[in-house]
């Protein structure tokens, strides 16, 4: 089993990766589509972005584990400190610049297993890029040195987590039926509407994140040496 100081922010990083306003608004859009049958196109699109990220996640693990045994101590200097400080810094600002006007979400234009396969696969492409909690997950784990016993049940959980609000707006769908549509159609509009601000929340917190933990490398923070908050952003 992971050590708690691993267990518990990747937990919360999971956690954090719930608000993904891509994949709640297409499964908000399939369980409110009048469908006969939803489960299957729901939970064929939700399985390819849990393998999907899954597959990601892997690839991400073995690669830093090589790079970081190839460039050994580098990524605790002072530079490197530094390059995350700036990059932390520059997400911290772009978080407040990200424009207000809503992304438009997108939509299956059909149910059939292939295309939503197809769309769970394009939301993985696309959103892959600024999945930063789950990087700054994977950094975690990475820096920890868990075996592959230990993370890849942990990566597999993450993902399940990620994807288990759909999987509860499906059951409660199941179980209330049309006493639930008004508050699913709230939901989805709300979504869609918060899609950027929810966004900028994220980038933001990343940013913060990887300030604070590379200005800790640099030793600009060195008063707070010792203490659990560093040691946690350390892992980022």
């Amino acid at each position: 089993m992971p050590p708690w100081e691993v267990l518990l922010p990747v937990s919360g990083l999971a956690l954090l990766d719930t608000l993904s306003p891509a994949t709640l608004g297409i499964s908000l859009y399939v369980l409110l589509s009048g469908a006969r049958s939803v489960a299957r196109p729901l939970f064929a699109f939700l399985g390819t972005v849990a393998l999907f990220y899954f597959a990601l996640g892997c690839a991400l693990m073995l690669g830093f584990g090589l790079l970081l045994d190839a460039l050994g101590g580098v990524a605790d200097s002072a530079p490197a400190g530094w390059a995350m400080a700036l990059l932390g810094g520059g997400l911290l600002v772009y978080s407040f610049l990200l424009p207000n006007k809503p992304r438009e979400q997108r939509r299956p234009t059909s149910f059939r297993t292939a295309a939503m396969i197809g769309l769970g696969l394009a939301t993985g492409l696309l959103e892959g890029g600024t999945a930063f909690p789950y990087f700054g997950a994977i950094g975690i784990m990475t820096t920890a040195e868990l075996p592959a016993v230990a993370w890849l049940p942990l990566l597999a959980a993450y993902n399940a987590v990620m994807v288990l609000p759909p999987v509860l707006l499906y059951l409660g769908h199941r179980a209330l039926g049309a006493r639930i549509r008004p508050r699913l159609e709230h939901w989805r509009s709300r979504i869609e509407a918060g899609s950027r601000e929810a966004m900028g929340w994220i980038v933001g917190l990343v940013g913060f994140l990887l300030l604070v933990s590379g200005l800790a490398r640099t030793g600009a923070v060195a008063a707070f040496e010792g203490s659990g908050f560093v040691t946690f952003l350390n892992g980022l």
